[in-house]
Order: C-alpha cells, then structure tokens, then sequence
C-alpha cells in the first residue's frame, strides 16, 4: 500500500494498571460528534467541500492514478484536496489490481472526531471507472511488516495479549526490543499493527485501553501472536 500515514501524537508510558490512555492521550482526546449537529449546521457546508473536492479529483484523475511519476507532488496535491474537507483526513493507494482499479482508502488517521467526514466524503463518491473507493484502513491479511523510525518489525514477531476494559477490550502488544525510551516510535508502530490487525474502525471504536511492552515484560504469559487478535476480537463482539 502507498499512503499518507496518520498525524502521530507523542505518546508517554505508562504501567497496565494505569492503563486507560490508549485513545485518550495519543489521540487528541476522543470526542464523540454529534451528529444532529452537522445535519443542523454543517451539511450545506459539508456538501460543497465534499463535491469540490471530488471534482478536484476527477479533474486530477489521471495523475493521482499514475502517482509514482511524481509521488511527492502527487501526495502534496491530494493531501491539501482532503484537507480541505478536513485536516485530519489522510489516504491510502492500493497497486493496480487484476481488473486495472486502484483502491483509495479514505482515512481519518485514527482519529475518531473526523470519523463522520470519512463517512460523508466516502457517500458523496462519484462513480470512477480507475478507482474503488474504501471508507476507513481496512484489516490486512497477510498483515504486513512495518519499519517506523528507524525501527522494523516483523508481523510475526508482535504478540497480544487482551483484557476485559468496561464493555471494550484493553489491548497490551509485545515487541522483542521495546523500551520506555521508544516508547513514542513503538507506540507508532503498535497503532499501525492494530490498524493491519483490525482496521481503523474497529481500533477506534472496540477497544478501550492499549499499551506497549517489552516480552519481557511479567504480562506476557500466555499472549498470542497478532495475527489471531482479529479473531478474538470479532468472538467477543459476536460478529
């Protein structure tokens, strides 16, 4: 995949049994939007961008499918479009598939109050023969292996393990070489393999605490490998 990542916040540690901040702290403070409010006030508004900026993109549409003749450029162009719509919005390219699509991911960079701009400029979507339009990261399988940083790791080398956080789950993730000293760039890391993991919708809205640790940490005992954690999830939400 090809994309502008999300906005990365500075992320402190903190102990499990302090655990609450995972949404709260690394993500600028989760605020629920009220819907009824942009209904009232904001669709008018809200319609105009989101039509300007399809126009844009089908004016543009043959270079933003053909990007790697000028990716940076390409990127800048696309990423000053979506923030016109909102700041927050971010996007991801697939490499042309089998029936000669691309995918565009339309992404809220994991941050929950622009979720409803994600879901407007995705429903206001024109039909585009190149493209298939996404709502939100989707999960990944195979899930990919990350390099943030500096710093690569294999997905087969993150392991999980989940505990019972209110009516959501707490998730603790297990790195080989984590340490409080990179905690900001491993706490990165963990967000984008929960991302591969469960996609961005299910990240924000099903899981409550999460946090990141050494495997030699003492709650390691029993974790699974991250690639089960789909699975775990979904059978605790009956899905």
């Amino acid at each position: 995949m090809f994309a502008k990542r999300r906005k990365q916040a500075a992320i402190s540690p903190q102990p499990l049994s302090k655990a609450l901040y995972g949404k709260d702290s690394m993500k600028h403070g989760v605020i629920l939007v009220i819907m009824g409010i942009f209904s009232i006030f904001g669709s008018k508004a809200n319609a105009s961008v989101e039509a300007d900026f399809w126009k844009w993109f089908q004016k543009n549409e043959d270079m933003i499918f053909n990007f790697e003749k000028d990716t940076e450029n390409t990127f800048d162009k696309l990423s000053l479009a979506l923030s016109k719509v909102d700041p927050e919005l971010t996007f991801e390219f697939s490499p042309i598939r089998e029936n000669g699509k691309r995918e565009f991911v339309l992404s809220a960079g994991g941050i929950k109050k622009s979720f409803p701009s994600v879901e407007l400029l995705f429903n206001s979507a024109p039909e585009l023969k190149q493209w298939t339009i996404v709502k939100f990261r989707p999960r990944r399988t195979p899930l990919n292996d990350l390099t943030f940083g500096g710093v690569s790791i294999k997905a087969d080398d993150v392991y999980y393990n989940i505990y019972k956080d209110e009516d959501k789950l707490g998730v603790v993730l297990f790195f080989d070489n984590y340490s409080d000293k990179e905690h900001t760039t491993y706490g990165n890391l963990g967000y984008l393999f929960l991302d591969e993991a469960l996609g961005e919708y299910d990240v924000e809205t099903k899981l409550g605490f999460i946090e990141f640790h050494n495997k030699s940490s003492e709650h390691f005992d029993g974790a699974k490998p991250i690639r089960e954690l789909a699975t775990q999830v979904d059978e605790y939400y009956d899905n």
